[in-house]
């Protein structure tokens, strides 16, 4: 059933060769518990059930083995397992400067928006005072 560790399992089987009572016991309540699970079984929704068949697919799937044809040939068989693009170091503080600097110009953008925003609004109610004065 997969509660117990392989001592105990190998202490119940001594035991169930011992005593024919024990062993129909022990049968009979795997057959319960085996129909009691396959009553109350719910079947998963399709979109899970097509996850677990294309995860199961892809760990039977074997990686692709290179074959070496031709001893003499001038190419290195080569098998990567990492699946990270790497970069060549020098490009490395590029990519740092074009992110910061990405974050400034979306952080000077906000405040020109905000600030025009705030200017407009300003500008609407010094109508209205006008408007009020004249």
């Amino acid at each position: 059933m997969g509660f117990t560790n392989r001592e105990e399992q190998e202490q119940v089987r001594q035991m169930m060769l011992v005593d024919r009572e024990l062993e129909t016991y022990v049968a009979d309540l795997e057959a319960d518990m085996r129909g009691y699970f396959a009553e109350d079984a719910v079947m998963p929704p399709a979109v899970v059930r097509e996850l677990i068949e294309l995860r199961s697919q892809r760990e039977k799937k074997e990686k692709h083995q290179f074959d070496d044809k031709t001893s003499d040939s001038q190419y290195l068989n080569v098998e990567v397992n990492d699946t990270h693009i790497k970069v060549h170091k020098n490009w490395r503080p590029a990519f740092i400067a074009v992110f910061i600097l990405s974050k400034i110009f979306l952080i000077a953008g906000l405040y020109f928006y905000f600030k025009s925003v705030s200017q407009q609004e300003e500008l609407q109610r010094l109508k209205t005072q006008i408007e009020h004065i004249k």
